[in-house]
C-alpha cells in the first residue's frame, strides 16, 4: 500500500530533509508540502490524505491549533524542535513526537509505525460496503467496483456486473471507501486503481469506460499509478 503524506513546515530546509527521507521510503507517496497551517487546512478540504508530518511553530496559527479544529484528521507525526509540546501532541492522538533535527534512523523507524497501523486497520476492516440502491441495502464488495460517478444529488456506482444509483454526494462516498485502493480524478468520478486497463491522454481506461482526469488531479494520480510499474525503452 501506498501512504499519501503532507509536509507541513515554515523552514524550508526543514521541508527538504523530510522531503529527502520520504522519497527514500517505499510505501511513502509525497503528494504536497506548505508552508503553514492555513495552507495544510486549504489542502486537506481538496486531497485525500493519510498521513501529515507537521510542525508546532508556525505563523498565523500553530500546529496544536490546526490540529484541534480538524475533525477525522489524518495520521499525525509531529516534527517540532520544542519538546513542550509532546504531551499536548498527543492529546491529539498523534501516531509520533520528533524532535528537530530528525535523523533518518528515528525517521524510519516512525513512519514504519505508521505502516503497520494501516496495515493492522486494513486487516480488521470490511472489504465491502452497503448502499440503498432501488429500496433495497446492497452489499457490493470493494474489488468489483470500477468507477464511481457524480450526478448533481446522486452517484452512480458502476460495479463489475451492474449499475447502482445511490442517493448520496461523492464526497460521502469517498470517505467511507479504503483510500489505498480508490482516488479521485476529476470533481465527477472516483476510480477502483487496480481495475484501470489502460491511460490514453488525460483518460483512464476501465473496461469499456472512459474516465477523465482533471488536471488539477493528473500528476498526483498518475504517479500513483505508474510509481514502480513503469517499464520504457531508453
Amino acid at each position: 500500500m501506498k501512504i499519501k503524506c503532507i509536509i507541513t513546515d515554515d523552514e524550508p530546509m526543514a521541508r527538504k530533509g523530510l522531503r529527502g527521507y520520504i522519497d527514500k521510503i517505499e510505501f511513502l507517496t509525497l503528494i504536497g508540502e506548505c508552508e503553514d497551517a492555513i495552507q495544510l487546512n486549504a489542502m486537506l478540504k481538496t486531497r485525500q490524505v493519510d498521513l501529515i508530518f507537521l510542525d508546532i511553530e508556525m505563523p498565523e496559527m500553530t500546529g496544536i491549533e490546526l490540529l484541534s479544529n480538524l475533525t477525522n484528521s489524518p495520521k499525525v507525526i509531529i516534527v517540532s524542535a520544542y519538546e513542550q509540546y509532546a504531551l499536548k501532541g498527543y492529546e491529539f492522538d498523534v501516531v509520533d513526537y520528533l524532535l528537530k533535527p530528525v535523523s533518518f534512523d528515528r525517521f524510519l523507524k516512525s513512519v514504519n509505525r505508521v505502516h503497520d497501523l494501516f496495515q493492522t486497520e486494513q486487516k480488521e476492516g470490511d472489504d465491502y460496503i452497503f448502499v440503498k440502491s432501488d429500496k433495497q441495502l446492497k452489499k457490493i464488495m470493494f474489488k468489483d467496483i470500477l468507477f464511481i460517478e457524480s450526478m448533481e444529488n446522486y452517484v452512480i456506482i458502476q460495479t463489475t456486473s451492474s449499475k447502482e444509483v445511490v442517493y448520496t454526494t461523492l464526497k460521502q462516498i469517498y470517505e467511507s471507501l479504503p483510500s489505498n485502493i480508490f482516488y479521485q480524478t476529476h470533481r465527477s468520478y472516483i476510480v477502483n486503481i487496480n481495475q484501470i486497463n489502460a491511460i490514453d491522454g488525460n483518460q483512464l481506461n476501465i473496461n469499456s469506460y472512459k474516465i477523465p482526469v482533471a488536471r488539477n488531479f493528473k500528476d498526483e494520480i498518475f504517479h500513483l499509478i505508474l510509481n514502480n510499474r513503469l517499464i520504457s525503452k531508453n
